[in-house]
């Protein structure tokens, strides 16, 4: 159940995270929620979710959702998030709603642009904890198209499959951002706060056997250099988290077009460094009190490479003290440093599909990031 809260949309600010998708997306001033604009029905998957608890560690937190409008009352009591609009907008035309006027309007590409809706997502901002967030954005899917898609948005987005590498991987990196560092300002396509910025193009630019290139750019890597050090224990959590969403997916049954990867790890590798310090130091603390005689949910050393399996930004450990909780005293919650995270987004055309089985469509591009992730490493397997 979504906590309520409401605030005045005068107090949103543009979210500048975002590698690909739509224009429009907004965040809190804190920066700590992200407000998406969608339609119903990437509401009703979020709300459904709550059924298939097992997804929800691989989605961003649902906090509920907003109308971007001015029917405040109605908001309140579905316990949604209110944003009052400044000014009272047009009444907005809702297909199949009696007293509303029924608009039939041909399918058009929107090429990232906003979404007409005063509906919205409230969701935690994968991206929060940060210093300097790298981005990437995986499309997944050699199909891109929901049953319900018209005849021309087939057609247009089968094309885009078999132009990239949608069609033969089931993926395609949508658009990234990477820090280059401070003093990397005038370099070629760095703005001015150091970040390199890769629209959907550059995905669009890969062939299957090129496409790792894009990935070693995204961790920095020189090109066909195996990954070492740091930025290789990285790429081993972001394996381990993507064969724990594929055993998740693999047991679900629901199809999810177009949905998308979300790739975060921090640029700034001083940043980086003294995360890991930080994680190794709560995790050696934590090992002493399991030798003293308290109990932990179970995460512990595994070894140097990579000291955590528990490794999205938000992960905690609860500690219960066998004194504290004979008291009846809460358990300490503990927040380890941000060092990555990865999250299955973007579920406009996401359902769940009972007597269907898996989808494979979205697993064949999981799998195939896994692969490519695991030759970055030197791995085989």
């Amino acid at each position: 159940m979504a906590t309520e809260k409401s605030f005045r949309k005068s107090q949103l600010i543009a979210f500048n995270n975002v590698a690909a998708g739509h224009d429009g997306v907004l965040s809190d001033p804190s920066g700590e929620l992200v407000i998406k604009p969608c339609r119903q029905s990437e509401i009703d998957f979020y709300d459904s979710t709550s059924a298939h608890p097992d997804i929800m560690a691989h989605i961003p937190t649902f906090f509920g959702r907003i109308t971007l409008g001015a029917d405040t009352n109605a908001a309140h009591a579905a316990g949604a998030l209110v944003l009052p609009s400044e000014t009272d907008p047009e009444p907005s035309v809702i297909h199949g709603v009696p007293g509303t006027m029924v608009v039939e309007n041909a399918w058009a590409p929107s090429n990232g642009g906003r979404i007409h809706t005063d509906s919205a997502v409230v969701l935690e901002n994968v991206a929060a904890g940060f210093k300097k967030p790298n981005i990437l954005d995986v499309k997944l899917g050699a199909r891109l198209w929901a049953d319900d898609a018209p005849m021309a948005k087939r057609v247009k987005l089968d094309k885009d499959a078999e132009e990239t590498t949608s069609k033969s991987l089931g993926l395609r990196i949508a658009g990234m951002k990477t820090y280059q560092g401070a003093l990397s300002n005038g370099e070629e396509n760095v703005m001015p706060d150091g970040y390199r910025f890769y629209d959907r193009m550059y995905g669009r630019s890969f062939s299957a056997e090129t496409v790792s290139q894009g990935f070693e750019e995204y961790f920095q890597l020189a090109k066909g250099v195996k990954a070492k050090g740091i930025i290789r224990k990285v790429i081993r959590r972001f394996l381990e988290d993507l064969r724990a969403m594929e055993s998740v997916i693999g047991k679900e049954e629901s199809r999810m077009y177009s949905a998308s990867l979300l790739f975060v790890y921090e640029g700034d590798q001083q940043a980086l460094q003294d995360a890991f310090a930080t994680e190794r130091d709560i995790i050696a603390s934590l090992d002493r009190n399991v030798s003293d005689g308290d109990s932990t949910n179970g995460n512990g050393v595994i070894n140097d490479d990579d000291p955590i399996k528990g490794n999205d930004t938000d992960a905690h450990v609860n500690v219960d003290d066998r004194d504290n909780e004979e008291e009846g005293e809460e358990a300490e919650e503990i927040k380890f440093p941000a060092i990555q995270s990865l999250k299955l987004i973007d579920f406009a055309h996401a359902e769940w599909t009972p007597g269907h089985g898996p989808d494979e469509n979205l697993l064949h591009g999981i799998r195939n990031t896994i692969k490519i992730l695991t030759g970055l490493t030197g791995l085989t397997g």
